[in-house]
């Protein structure tokens, strides 16, 4: 089902620091399909997982493309303590899967036809700021929410410059 299409200029109503996780694969060996499809196949199982289970923190994500090699999710979280419990948690999949790909990686049997990566971000208040035309929610907007864009300000320096309630001006919480 396509998200509503929200008109005008809109904004994401995150609040706090943001947190954002890049992770992904690249098929380096496109015949290897027996070593890279089981890797794409277990990011989907893991998203599932989460969206089953709100409490684990993940809020929004977006799947993307590089090239026709490269795949990957911008994931947005609840915080970073919540992403760190999930890839730690002994009863995620995610927990499986890195003891698989590290006994994998011991006994040799890892031999580069794909490749993964992550990268992650604690973005503080006062460092993000975002603008959607014509748009449903996406992205940021659609983790934490979309509010008119007047309700941030109009200029990009105004929307860096807002707070939540009880948030220094220097943009550090907690």
């Amino acid at each position: 089902m396509p998200s509503r299409i929200v008109e005008g200029r809109t904004t994401a109503d995150a609040e706090g620091d943001v947190v954002v996780l890049l992770i992904g694969m690249r098929v380096n060996h496109l015949w290897a399909v027996h070593q890279w499809f089981p890797v794409m196949l277990a990011m989907f199982r893991m998203l599932a997982e989460l969206a089953r289970d709100p409490d684990r923190g993940l809020l929004g994500r977006v799947l993307l493309t590089a090239s026709p090699r490269t795949y990957y999710v911008v994931q947005y979280w609840e915080s970073k303590e919540k992403l760190y419990a999930y890839a730690t948690a002994p009863d995620a999949f995610h927990h499986r899967v890195r003891a698989l790909v590290n006994r994998r990686e011991r006994a040799g049997r890892v031999r580069g036809h794909v490749g993964i990566w992550h990268e992650t971000y604690v973005v503080p208040e006062g460092a993000y700021e975002s603008v959607y035309g014509d748009m449903p929610a996406f992205g940021l907007a659609a983790a934490h929410g979309q509010v008119p864009l007047e309700k941030r300000g109009r200029y990009a320096k105004d929307r860096f410059a807002h707070r939540s309630a009880g948030t220094p001006a220097t943009g550090k919480t907690g």
